[in-house]
């Protein structure tokens, strides 16, 4: 099984570490930039929190965002993460809020991205955002979750609920930064 597991997430985090790393063929074919003040630069030198890029629901996307509940775990604090490089590897930062989850029973609500062929799942990947295209990844690991669960769970293009024992990952192997183990769905 943890040989399938890292067949089926390799793909997962290779595409998120060509995400993170543009090509010097790309950055070669990038327009001229405007000449931009020295505040302006300086600001962008700043890091910018992974929360506000990919994987935040934009205003042109084709799907409505996803319902406010009170019930399940905001996804803006779990995409409330920075990241730091060590050994040329992206690793998360977590606050005290994230910290705070760690292995404790939560739900969350998301699109499911299934792992194995079939119209029931028990092990697949929760994200903030639909999936759109089965070769693009709606997000970074901040917006996906990976999930398994006590009984299989039927796929809906359709948001689920699942509840299931929290964990934050500091330094997972596939580059996740989150799991859910021993999930049920809820309405």
């Amino acid at each position: 099984m943890q040989k399938f597991v890292r067949w089926a997430l390799a793909p997962l985090a290779a595409s998120l570490y060509l995400l993170a790393a543009p090509t010097a063929q790309a950055q070669n074919a990038a327009a001229p930039t405007p000449p931009v003040s020295a505040a302006s630069a300086a600001a962008s030198a700043l890091p910018v929190p992974m929360g506000t890029g990919a994987g935040v629901h934009g205003a042109n996307s084709p799907f409505a965002p996803l319902q406010e509940r009170a019930d399940v775990l905001p996804w803006s604090v779990l995409t409330d993460v920075k990241t730091k490089v060590v050994k040329n590897r992206s690793l998360p930062v977590f606050g005290a809020t994230q910290m705070a989850l760690n292995q404790k029973t939560q739900r969350v609500q998301g699109f499911m991205m299934p792992l194995d062929p079939g119209e029931k799942q028990r092990h697949f990947l929760i994200s903030s955002v639909p999936l759109t295209c089965g070769f693009c990844l709606p997000g970074g690991p901040e917006s996906m979750i990976e999930v398994t669960t006590k009984t299989p769970v039927r796929y809906s293009l359709e948001a689920v609920v699942v509840e299931g024992k929290f964990a934050v990952l500091a330094d997972d192997p596939y580059g996740m930064y989150y799991r859910m183990t021993e999930a049920v769905a809820v309405k």
